[in-house]
């Protein structure tokens, strides 16, 4: 239990300083959506002028709009996705017979972690990009939801939908969080490894998990974005009376009607933004995460004597 807890608060600490950047993101990747470039009206025309925009608008408050959700949806998320993963290497099921990670095994946990992780936080991280996406309609991007909170938001959503309507683009969510838990657990674990092997830094020094996670942060970026940007228009858009999305079908059909109407740089919208959200995020959460994990075992050696 101690390890999913250690991953949930981890991710906490790093969401309070990258969910303005999250914000930016999630418009940007809506902004333009299914046309074609040229053809729309950019509100928003790179990560600082996406910040400036919303700022003078919306207000500065608007920059941390679903804070609520995005810290108990990165809570049960991460507590699931690191917790499980970090259970599966104490197994020693990511390492050789030598302690060594080996990286087909670590990618294969990370993927499974980050689909279970997904798969919790699905109906929050819903109502987050709805709540993040709302704006004043002059410089409104993609559907605008109504909700007012995220409670009201999960109550509203419920009691119209029922429980179906809760995990609505789970099936973009769990692609999406897989890919990128791979990428990140796999590359984060093998870096450190790589770079304590080189003997450059004392054993447990903090520059250790900062580089790593720094590593692992631009292939996340990488692998990830395209998958992101699938997911955040399936969790945002309209819906039918029986809480079908009315723009997509599914994760297939999404990447089919993004690339044939916006290109493959369709597939990368904000990717700026997400590395700027993520980079930080994720290097943050790692650092967090890994410290905490430390502390916690140096805590249980010197009570065990």
């Amino acid at each position: 239990m101690a390890e999913f807890l250690i991953g949930g608060v981890s991710a906490c600490g790093a969401t309070l300083f990258s969910n303005p950047l999250a914000v930016v993101r999630t418009r940007m990747q809506l902004q333009g959506e299914l046309k074609s470039r040229g053809t729309y009206q950019r509100h928003y025309r790179n990560v600082f002028h996406a910040f400036f925009t919303i700022g003078r608008v919306d207000g500065l408050l608007a920059l941390q709009k679903g804070l609520v959700p995005a810290l108990w949806s990165q809570f049960f998320m991460s507590a699931v996705r690191l917790g499980t993963y970090q259970t599966l290497d104490n197994l020693g099921l990511t390492t050789d017979t030598d302690g060594n990670v080996v990286w087909w095994r670590s990618i294969v946990a990370g993927a499974a972690s980050g689909c279970a992780g997904a798969f919790v936080g699905s109906p929050i991280i819903m109502v987050k990009i709805q709540l993040q996406t709302q704006s004043t309609s002059t410089i409104a991007v993609g559907h605008q939801h109504t909700h007012a909170s995220m409670t009201q938001g999960l109550k509203a959503i419920y009691r119209e939908y029922g429980m179906v309507g809760l995990w609505r683009g789970v099936s973009g969510a769990m692609p999406r969080v897989a890919v990128g838990s791979a990428a990140q657990l796999s590359t984060f674990a093998i870096s450190k490894e790589k770079i304590r092997n080189l003997g450059i830094f004392p054993h447990n020094s903090f520059a250790v998990p900062v580089l790593g996670a720094m590593v692992c942060s631009v292939a996340v970026v990488t692998f990830m974005t395209p998958f992101d940007v699938v997911s955040v228009r399936l969790y945002n858009q309209p819906v039918d009376v029986r809480g079908k999305g009315t723009l997509y079908r599914g994760l297939l059909d999404c990447f089919a009607k993004i690339f044939r109407k916006e290109g493959l740089w369709g597939l990368y919208k904000g990717a700026a933004a997400s590395y700027f959200c993520l980079g930080p995020h994720i290097i943050l959460g790692m650092v967090f995460w890994d410290q905490l994990r430390q502390l916690y075992l140096h805590t249980g050696k010197d009570s065990a004597k």
